[in-house]
């Protein structure tokens, strides 16, 4: 029998979001992340899972999602954690039908059956979530999981995969394996730089994916990864 995953626990602060990440956004969403939060919006308007349900993994207050995207589904559950960026996401949409739940499908490995057992019916979308919660040791085994337990759902995700005070010299060229060596791929990404690079242990999540720059703070670059699947029933 499946361990339930535990419940999210409600907070205001959090290492990658809370009081800090909203301050960010207030300064700098209008500027520095006009670039990356367009190729969010062109990711999305792409991604047309054949569903009106939708669950929304860690999407803060949406600063990255849009109207236009929300409105195509009519029931609409949000997994977040952080109890500002609720009320925040309700005031920034407050023509969308949201209803928020509490499992934390990160907490245990056998966290996406459960996320699957919930809302069958539904797509799924983690938004800049995966690389937050997991690492390079944790992220194997929870996407061998995921991708075995949400085989028959429409999912996709943006995700963090490489961390840097400083910008790559290019993206990443798709497809990437899950088994390539990441270390090696920063180093190529960022030769002669001579930065340090931090490994969210996300890169090829799948092996098609498409790859984004991020300006998050002046001196921090996020490389960032999407991928989406499409369901096998």
């Amino acid at each position: 029998m499946a361990t339930p995953a535990p419940r999210l626990k409600s907070h205001w602060t959090d290492a990658s979001g809370g009081l800090g990440y909203h301050w960010r956004a207030w300064r700098l969403r209008h500027r520095l992340w006009v670039p990356f939060l367009r190729q969010v919006g062109d990711w999305l308007d792409a991604w047309q899972p054949p569903t009106r349900e939708l669950v929304l993994i860690g999407p803060s207050a949406g600063y990255a999602l849009t109207e236009r995207f929300l409105s195509r589904f009519t029931k609409i559950t949000v997994l977040e954690p952080d109890r500002l960026a609720r009320a925040l996401l309700r005031r920034r949409f407050p023509g969308v039908p949201l209803q928020f739940a509490w499992l934390d499908v990160f907490s245990l490995p056998d966290g996406p059956a459960a996320l699957a057992r919930q809302w069958p019916d539904a797509a799924i979308l983690f938004c800049n979530v995966i690389g937050q919660r997991l690492d390079t040791d944790t992220a194997p085994p929870w996407r061998l999981a995921q991708q075995d337990a949400l085989a028959q759902h429409h999912w996709a995700s943006w995700h963090d995969v490489f961390s840097a005070p400083q910008a790559p010299r290019r993206l990443p060229a798709s497809p990437i394996d899950a088994s390539t060596d990441s270390s090696a791929v920063a180093r190529q990404l960022w030769a002669g730089i001579g930065c340090e690079v931090v490994d969210h242990g996300t890169l090829g999540w799948r092996r098609e994916a498409d790859y984004a720059l991020w300006h998050l703070e002046t001196t921090q670059w996020q490389l960032i990864e999407w991928v989406c699947h499409q369901s096998t029933a």
